[in-house]
């Protein structure tokens, strides 16, 4: 896929939405080679986005070797919204927490004053996260009005093709 197509995907006023949203999921293959599929906060930047998590993750072996991902960000609604990304991890150890990581969990209703208790929690947990950024490489929107899975796009077409005949 090149990359004027990604970005004209991502830049769909429903991608950007789903862009918004707190939580993506992360497919990776593990280090006994099957497959995992974990839930985990986000941030787009933009151009990449960024998860991050604690120094001693097991995902980060298995993103080491293999660093191949596809994440989807859906909604939960009738007819659903689902953005697809494929691309490849690169990993960022970075001392004290990433303001990515203070950002992406700010959209949970806390009062200041949790705000502050989860924050202090967190920076005394952690001396150090890993940045988990992935750039794109691959990008399907499917909201089940103006995009379908390619699959249903292909019985659509075929069906047609049988009521012409």
């Amino acid at each position: 896929m090149r990359p004027n197509e990604i970005t004209e995907i991502l830049n769909r006023p429903i991608s950007q939405e789903l862009l918004a949203r707190d939580l993506t999921r992360l497919a990776y293959v593990a280090k006994d080679g099957t497959p995992r599929n974990v839930p985990i906060a986000f941030t787009w930047n933009g151009s990449e986005v960024v998860m991050c998590t604690s120094k001693n993750a097991p995902k980060l072996q298995s993103l080491s070797e293999n660093p191949m991902v596809a994440l989807t960000i859906d909604t939960e609604v009738h007819p659903p919204k689902i953005l697809l990304i494929r691309g490849r991890a690169e990993l960022d150890v970075v001392d004290g927490i990433p303001a990515e990581y203070l950002q992406m969990n700010g959209s949970y209703q806390m009062t200041p004053e949790q705000r502050v208790e989860w924050e202090a929690e967190v920076r005394s947990l952690y001396d150090g996260m890993v940045r988990i950024v992935v750039t794109p490489t691959w990008a399907k929107l499917i909201d089940f009005e103006t995009t379908l899975p390619s699959a249903v796009e292909e019985l659509i077409q075929q069906r047609e093709e049988r009521q012409r005949a």
